[in-house]
């Protein structure tokens, strides 16, 4: 693409505009800097009201996926891309998947994590090559994020994704993004102007942030990984989880810190075995089969005891 073309490109997207409520910044002092990133930033949870509807569309696939053995990867470069490593990240701990189940690439691979890698993000390419050596196929669902909705390396990953069968979805926070129609389901979070022109690791970046919280954390709810708003299958690894491994039993059976404590003992920390043996009174055997039975959710296999 010729540097006028791309000129082109910027001029249309929201996120590049100059935000006349800043046009001020650097005559501020440190207070009204403050004040005004933080004004802009309360305009960023009301703007991803209209994506509800399809959020909730790519949660049922991400659910769909997660039922016949697929995965979620997601797939972007820059802040995007770290983003969606942070998400896949937090998934293990939080719900006790395994580590493969939710993946994050980004352009130009882990060294792009901490430092940009120049050009990476250009090629449409890498991002098929990436996808294949993680034996990406069409159980998997693939969201591809770019807040400016152009990035080649992400609409390079989407094109692949559909040629393979897979479900794709788009996040973009500008509605002129090229990737909201290279995707199945199109997610646009229109947040506007950044206070600092382009820099879209702002309000663009929170609501990507926002938005694959929803995501990752909808789709473990509707796979029964949490019960009530308590998330039962955290992995205890440290002695911080521990604490809230046990602290998360008193909540669900209203006992105390010693009966929690000799419940996951039983359970090897499983929470939401110690959860079924202390409300239901059944051994540990009996509470796994029911477990096994209502496919790990705890609603299901108390409502079956009862």
């Amino acid at each position: 693409m010729s540097q006028t073309e791309l000129l082109q490109q910027l001029a249309s997207m929201s996120t590049e505009a100059r935000n006349p409520a800043s046009t001020a910044l650097d005559t501020l002092d440190s207070l009204e800097i403050v004040r005004l990133i933080n004004q802009a930033d309360h305009t960023v949870a009301p703007a991803l009201v209209a994506t509800l509807p399809a959020v909730a569309q790519a949660v049922d696939a991400i659910v769909a996926a997660f039922a016949s053995g697929g995965r979620l990867i997601y797939l972007g470069a820059g802040t995007s891309g770290r983003l969606g490593i942070l998400d896949a990240a937090e998934c293990p701990p939080t719900f006790s998947v395994p580590a493969n189940q939710v993946i994050g690439l980004i352009a130009g691979g882990t060294t792009a994590i901490q430092r940009a890698v120049e050009g990476a993000e250009d090629s449409p390419q890498l991002a098929e090559e990436e996808l294949t050596a993680i034996d990406f196929g069409p159980n998997d669902v693939l969201v591809g994020i770019a807040a400016s909705g152009r990035t080649p390396y992400v609409l390079g990953g989407l094109d692949y994704g559909r040629k393979l069968g897979a479900t794709t979805v788009a996040i973009s926070c500008n509605s002129t993004g090229s990737i909201l129609q290279a995707a199945d389901i199109a997610i646009c979070a229109e947040v506007g102007p950044e206070v600092l022109t382009g820099s879209t690791r702002m309000k663009a970046g929170t609501a990507q942030k926002m938005l694959l919280n929803m995501l990752s954390t909808a789709a473990m709810v509707r796979s029964g990984k949490v019960y009530q708003n308590l998330m039962v299958d955290l992995h205890a690894s440290n002695e911080k989880l521990q604490a809230r491994a046990v602290r998360i039993v008193m909540q669900a059976t209203d006992c105390n810190s010693v009966t929690a404590s000799a419940a996951l003992q039983q359970a090897d920390m499983n929470a939401k075995l110690a959860i079924l043996l202390i409300l239901t009174g059944d051994d540990l055997a009996s509470c796994q089969q029911a477990l096994v039975k209502s496919q790990g959710f705890v609603g299901k296999a108390l409502e079956a005891k009862a």
